[in-house]
């Protein structure tokens, strides 16, 4: 089958397209025949050995994909339609995925939109109700708000009854921002006394924080006093920042981790139970993710170069199988 490697911790531009063995589905995986993937941000640490994890090279790399089952097995039945969360080796025709990173499609969704909708929404509903307890009528800032989690979080975020206000960099971020729900729109430069103004002089209740970096401290002290709670979900922008604790303790505030893998590693059928949460809301259309870009399986480095220059509003997918 055709897949694609990293044969060096390089970045983007190391990966190479071959013929690869199809893998086996062992005890308690699903295999999938994979019609799309996601491109995501992890992707592009991992070509670096910069994640968390770093596996043995060469390996294939893709956290997440759609496709369809090809044999029973995992609770799924050949034909079924799925989104996947392989980590790694989604960039390929074929992957064998542990059935507990398995989700059924409602019939509303096309596999197109299913590969984009595993990895970030999972993640903003794991930030946004187990991790920041949100509750209707709250008011969450959202930076990175035209990227995959960020678009997912605004999107979330409004379902569930939030005020929000999406931080993003140009016309055409805020325009897509806007469509996925959110109230206002600011800008980076000046969102501090933006969001000032716009809770007047209150603060908001939940920050949405992929990105880090420099807007760190600003975001901090963009929570209301007493019960403010922010979320760190990565660093996007290269940035890993500090906190100075005395200013929690001051304001009454909270900085909480959000590390999906880490939690679904130690829960396994965690991320079924949120599957099973989000349902609804996928079966309603209400979830539904902007694919800005399109790339086939043979320009993979091209794609992952496509997100790593913050070229892309929303997701990009590669083309593997449909």
């Amino acid at each position: 089958m055709q897949g694609v490697l990293v044969t060096a911790f390089e970045g983007p531009d190391a990966l190479v397209v071959r013929e690869l063995p199809e893998p086996e589905a062992q005890k308690g995986q699903v295999l999938i025949d994979v019609e799309w993937a996601g491109v995501v941000f992890p992707d592009i640490l991992q070509t670096r050995g910069e994640y968390q994890t770093r596996p043995e090279l060469p390996f294939a790399p893709g956290w997440e994909v759609s496709g369809t089952v090809r044999t029973d097995g995992g609770g799924f039945r050949a034909g079924d339609r799925v989104a996947a969360l392989p980590v790694t080796g989604g960039f390929a025709r074929t992957a064998a995925v542990d059935a507990s990173m398995v989700f059924p499609l409602p019939d509303n969704v096309d596999t197109r939109r299913g590969a984009a909708l595993p990895l970030n929404y999972l993640t903003a509903h794991f930030a946004l109700i187990h991790r920041g307890a949100l509750r209707p009528g709250e008011i969450v800032l959202v930076h990175g708000a035209a990227g995959g989690v960020g678009s997912a979080a605004c999107q979330l975020a409004a379902a569930y009854g939030a005020h929000v206000i999406a931080v993003v960099s140009t016309d055409e971020k805020a325009e897509l921002a806007r469509s996925m729900g959110a109230h206002e729109v600011v800008r980076v430069d000046g969102f501090l006394d933006a969001v000032r103004t716009f809770t007047d002089g209150r603060g908001v209740d939940l920050v949405v924080d992929p990105v880090g970096g420099d807007r760190f401290l600003d975001s901090l002290r963009a929570l209301r006093h007493g019960g403010g709670r922010l979320l760190v979900l990565g660093f996007a922008g290269r940035g890993i920042p500090t906190v100075s604790v005395n200013r929690l303790l001051m304001t009454n505030t909270s900085v909480l981790g959000v590390g999906m893998d880490e939690y679904w590693r130690q829960e396994p059928e965690a991320a079924r139970a949120q599957w099973r949460e989000l349902w609804p809301l996928l079966k309603s259309g209400r979830l539904n993710p902007p694919i800005s870009a399109v790339f086939p399986l043979e320009q993979a480095s091209a794609a992952l170069r496509h997100l790593d220059e913050r070229k892309a509003l929303g997701r990009t997918l590669l083309r593997i199988g449909a």
